[in-house]
């Protein structure tokens, strides 16, 4: 069965910052709940367009992540175990500063598609950005995924993006 999930929140930011922000990998584990303890593990770059591929991994620039770069992260799937699961994702497509998409090559779902998407909106004479997250995902599994489904990995998925919300406006502030 397919599932989706759908997060929306606005930060007072202008958009090519927040873009930039989740554009680079490094971030990743610091929108994450510390209990996940989310690593980075590998990260095989590819430079987004317009972007030399030495450019984008020079120290004093963040590294940019375009269509065909793999992230391997390392989580523990459930938070008070400490047993660890590996996820390899691929970014699949990349627009500046409007989105970018990546898919699960290898990890804990049968299938699971995640766009990101940034929309720049002014807000009590603040120039900040809607992130909109769209994630379509499957469990595999048949009535014990639905299971999992509903006592877990969508309340996970809720409380990850709930997390990752309060974080973004910290970072970017």
């Amino acid at each position: 069965m397919t599932y989706h999930a759908q997060f929306v929140h606005w930060v007072p930011v202008p958009v090519e910052r927040v873009f930039l922000f989740f554009a680079n990998p490094g971030n990743l584990p610091r929108i994450m709940p510390p209990q996940t303890g989310t690593e980075l593990i590998t990260v095989k770059l590819v430079a987004p367009p317009g972007v030399a591929a030495v450019q984008s991994t020079v120290t004093d620039h963040p590294p940019l992540a375009g269509v065909g770069t793999e992230i391997v992260t390392a989580f523990r799937m459930i938070p008070f175990l400490p047993f660890r699961a590996r996820w390899i994702a691929l970014i699949t497509e990349f627009e500046w500063n409007h989105h970018f998409a990546d898919i699960q090559k290898k990890g804990p779902f049968q299938r699971f598609h995640h766009r990101h998407e940034f929309v720049g909106e002014v807000r009590n004479g603040v120039n900040g950005t809607i992130v909109r997250d769209v994630i379509e995902y499957e469990i595999g599994f048949g009535f014990l995924g639905a299971l999992a489904q509903k006592f877990f990995v969508g309340p996970q998925l809720q409380k990850a993006f709930e997390y990752r919300q309060t974080a973004l406006v910290k970072l970017l502030s």
